[in-house]
């Protein structure tokens, strides 16, 4: 497999199978699987629908699926310009020392720069050392004083009627 190149492209709708099967494996990795409630037909919505919610690419080495990325615009009011915000970036374990999310990174980043973004952010669980080293060493600085707030099912439906 290192003879072969890795290339970074646009998911297809064909593709949401495989990116599924990632979110998965991303799920067990994380210890979040009792949160997934995700399925291929909303996910081809999300991604390819009428009214897309986010943008998707996938790193392949020999066409076989290792890796993928889940991206969408925010907004920055201070600065008065998009940013770039990735939800999800993994990479299968096997194919972890390929240098596969290094180059998901450096495809979004520079998606940001063509697309004028101001700023490119993403989160990370604060128990993923390895993630935060490499993302650092990348010159992604992790915000310390900086809190992701959530509001979902029934507290986000009591929210909503108050």
């Amino acid at each position: 497999m290192h003879s072969s190149q890795l290339t970074i492209r646009a998911a297809q709708a064909s593709d949401v199978p495989q990116i599924l099967a990632m979110i998965h494996e991303m799920a067990e990795f994380e210890h979040l699987t009792h949160l997934l409630n995700a399925s291929e037909e909303q996910l081809e919505n999300d991604l390819f629908g009428p009214r897309p919610a986010a943008e998707c690419v996938v790193a392949t080495i020999d066409a076989q699926p290792l890796g993928y990325a889940v991206f969408f615009h925010n907004y920055s009011t201070f600065l008065t310009r998009k940013g770039l915000y990735l939800e999800d970036l993994y990479v299968k374990a096997d194919a972890r020392s390929l240098g596969v999310g290094k180059a998901l990174l450096k495809h979004l980043a520079k998606l940001a720069c063509e697309r004028q973004c101001a700023r490119f952010e993403w989160s990370v669980l604060d128990w993923n050392t390895a993630a935060i080293q490499f993302y650092e060493k990348l010159g992604a600085s992790v915000l310390p004083d900086w809190r992701t707030c959530r509001v979902t099912g029934d507290a986000l439906q009591a929210m909503a009627q108050e």
